[in-house]
């Protein structure tokens, strides 16, 4: 038998059969694919998956209110910072320092600047509003402009150079947001901060600035007479947002719309960028309402003129002083007034006092942080001094600041 046809391999049967299922299994798989896509939003919505699938994303835009214990997802911020400005914009103003001006031929008025305000309060008919000593200083007439740019002449109450905080008072009729008070003591460094005013005048009235708390507690020298020297440390919150001249006196909020701080000064040098400051609200608090009620901070004094002992040359410690040679610092008493609370104490011009209530005073600004934070009018004071190298204690009891 011829064997030639044996030259040919038989037919692949596996291959045949593979080609059968194949083409079904492809069908399945899409169809399978086009289900879970058109399902899969109907599944997440009826949270038919384990929570273990899930993921973790929510649980970390999720913040929970802690007050009220209820819990909201923050899907957008910017939606919530603008929902916030616009709420609270109304309550910032403009404010503006009109002088008196004498020429050769008459007195005229004249703008001799432009800071910003927040109404704090509406009573009895009237609009309150908190701004800077440095916005109304001088003035002989205050402007108010409202955030629809109406115009009214408001009353300053009272304003205080050592707080840098100034009330004014204007007509309620025209007040139509006055703003949440928020705590300063409770905001954390790195969250949002928000500031609103009118840097360089009116022209850019209502302006917003966005940033975070940058630090708490900082200290910044003031030198209210400009001799070079430091006469107090404000206590104040530190914010990149930015804050510009004519920002002064306008509201630093939170991320809920609450005032936090009154901007009041920045670091104005080229190499420095989104350094700003603020006054907290809980220190500002206390002094806007006397301000309001009384017109004036109510400090007590001593009735002496005192400067800081690093201002004297070493030698004169010795020679002029009589200081031993343990004496760290202080401040030397350099004139007393007459029949003052020091001079009815028995201290003299060219005393020394190194400790105040057993509290170390290494400067002048140690001693009024003292009188002004911790004492009240009518409160003793236990000073020790040095007197011809001699350490001598005195109580003082302390009179009120005119």
């Amino acid at each position: 038998m011829d064997d030639s046809n044996n030259q040919y391999p038989p037919p692949d049967r596996k291959r045949k059969k593979r080609k059968n299922w194949l083409f079904p299994v492809l069908i399945g798989i899409i169809i399978g694919v086009l289900v879970v896509v058109i399902a899969m939003p109907s599944l997440l919505k009826s949270n038919a998956f384990p929570q273990a699938w899930m993921n973790d994303d929510q649980s970390e835009d999720e913040d929970v209110n802690q007050e009220s214990g209820s819990s909201y997802v923050n899907v957008d911020v910017s939606t919530q910072i603008t929902d916030v400005v616009d709420k609270v914009a109304p309550a910032v103003v403009g404010v503006v320092n009109i002088q008196q001006q004498m020429d050769f031929w008459q007195q005229q008025e004249s703008q001799a600047g432009t800071g910003s305000g927040v109404i704090y309060k509406k009573e009895n008919g009237n609009g309150f509003v908190i701004t800077n000593h440095h916005v109304v200083s001088g003035a002989d007439t205050v402007e108010i402009v409202l955030s629809d740019d109406t115009h009214i002449e408001a009353e300053i109450l009272g304003s205080d150079l050592f707080s840098d905080l100034a009330v004014l008072r204007i007509d309620g009729k025209h007040v139509k947001q006055v703003i949440q008070m928020g705590s300063s003591d409770n905001v954390k460094v790195g969250e949002p901060a928000i500031a609103i005013g009118n840097p360089l005048g009116m022209m850019f009235s209502g302006s917003v600035t966005q940033g975070v708390i940058s630090g708490k507690q900082r200290t910044i020298p003031q030198d209210f007479n400009q001799d070079g020297r430091a006469d107090w440390q404000a206590e104040v919150l530190q914010t990149d947002a930015a804050i510009n001249p004519g920002n002064s006196g306008g509201a630093l909020i939170n991320i809920k719309g609450q005032l936090i701080g009154i901007n009041s000064m920045k670091i104005n040098e080229t190499a420095v960028e989104g350094i700003g400051f603020a006054i907290p609200i809980d220190i500002a608090r206390p002094l806007v309402n006397e301000l309001e009620k009384q017109g004036e901070i109510t400090r007590p004094y001593l009735g002496v003129e005192i400067y800081s002992l690093d201002e004297v040359p070493q030698t004169e410690w010795d020679s002029t002083l009589n200081l031993p040679k343990g004496v760290k610092g202080g401040v030397y008493v350099w004139s007393v007034e007459r029949l003052s609370p020091a001079d009815n104490a028995g201290l003299e011009r060219l005393d020394v006092i190194t400790h105040v209530d057993g509290k170390e005073v290494l400067n002048m600004i140690d001693l009024r942080k003292i009188l002004y934070q911790e004492k009240e009018v009518g409160d003793d004071l236990k000073v020790t001094f040095y007197r011809d190298s001699e350490k001598q204690t005195a109580t003082i009891k302390l009179g009120q600041q005119r």
